[in-house]
């Protein structure tokens, strides 16, 4: 099975369903987010399913779901349903086509899951504007203009269904049940050193700068990573001076180890969107990413957050989001090819991130 194998499921049905297109529903009775989102960017889609429910509280509301993510949305935050979703594989495509009718779909980060919105039956779908090539933005219906002003890409997700000012409660996201996991006991905190790109690692000496203040403080540090990333691990602290839970956790256990710790410490990374759900205090470390696009914003403006970042880096001089360039942007989206070291990282000093986890302690 294979992605042109999909296509060839989506592609004929789009055309044809789209001859049932109709008016802008003013109360969809079902609504269906399509997307196919990385764990980050995923979770962020929060902030549009809280404005989805507010604004059409009898809705039904389906989103599609990288089926690894699946685990995360079992209670059915905001009474969504997730859909199982790879693009790769023809039997997620049908489920999700098979799905349908929809009165409203919207589509946040690339248009072309316009496509599969309207081969699973949407008569009405709302995009993003802007995305290249043009065909993608001729599959909607609706286009939402990109903020002009520096904005976090949850509230943008959001937008798409219409104005408001949403903010996440604890407790708005049902905690997902998980598999019994042997969890600290006492006071801890998790530092999580695993990230998607090596340029978003912190070096290793920095790291056990920070677990050695919390330890004095009476507070455990815990070492977390990726299933991949556990050699990140052995670097940092190679006489296991700490506890370790590197690559032992799936992401609903990797849910109550951060809504037990008293704090995170972690890279611009999907466990930094994770820990805004759980309700953890963290202190973000912003290497290339931007903490306007990826921290807090108006969704999460209750949450304890601190961005610790070197404001105007030089390199952080890319503009681009999804594909789209937007002159508020700036990040650094180059790849180990193209940049011999993370100096955007090693720019962000140890005392910083100490006060920073400080500041989220005595709060």
């Amino acid at each position: 099975m294979s992605r042109l194998a999909a296509r060839l499921h989506v592609v004929p049905r789009a055309l044809v369903r789209g001859l049932a297109r109709g008016p802008r529903p003013q109360a969809p009775a079902r609504i269906l987010v399509a997307h196919h989102l990385l764990l980050g960017d995923t979770l962020m889609l929060a902030a549009l399913l809280a404005r989805l429910r507010r604004l059409h509280p009898h809705a039904a509301i389906d989103l599609t779901v990288a089926p690894p993510l699946l685990p995360l949305f079992a209670g059915r935050p905001y009474g969504a349903e997730a859909l199982a979703y790879d693009p790769r594989k023809p039997g997620t495509v049908r489920a999700v086509t098979g799905r349908g009718p929809f009165d409203l779909a919207l589509v946040p980060g690339e248009n072309r899951y316009a496509l599969l919105a309207r081969a699973a039956g949407a008569r009405w779908i709302v995009a993003l504007d802007g995305d290249r090539p043009r065909w993608k933005n001729r599959a909607a219906d609706e286009l939402v203009p990109w903020p002009q002003a520096p904005s976090n890409l949850a509230d943008i997700f959001a937008s798409l269904a219409g104005a408001g000012d949403d903010a996440y409660e604890p407790g708005d996201w049902p905690a997902p049940p998980c598999a019994p996991c042997a969890l600290p006991s006492g006071p801890y905190a998790v530092l999580h050193v695993g990230a998607g790109s090596p340029l978003r690692l912190w070096p290793a000496a920095r790291w056990r700068m920070v677990a050695a203040h919390l330890a004095g403080r009476g507070i455990a540090p815990v070492w977390s990573a990726g299933p991949g990333e556990t050699e990140l691990v052995d670097a940092i602290d190679p006489e296991r001076r700490h506890a370790s839970l590197a690559g032992t956790l799936d992401l609903a256990q990797m849910w109550h180890l951060l809504a037990g710790a008293r704090l995170l410490v972690a890279p611009d990374s999907g466990i930094l969107h994770l820990a805004k759900l759980a309700g953890t205090p963290t202190a973000g470390l912003f290497g290339p990413g931007s903490d306007i696009l990826f921290g807090p914003g108006r969704f999460w403006r209750r949450h304890r957050f601190e961005a610790v970042i070197a404001a105007d880096f030089p390199c952080r001089d890319q503009n681009t989001l999804f594909g789209r360039e937007l002159a508020w942007v700036r990040r650094c989206q180059r790849g180990p090819d193209r940049c011999a070291a993370a100096a955007c990282m090693e720019a962000l000093a140890p005392a910083r991130v100490i006060e920073a986890c400080e500041r989220l302690l005595s709060s």
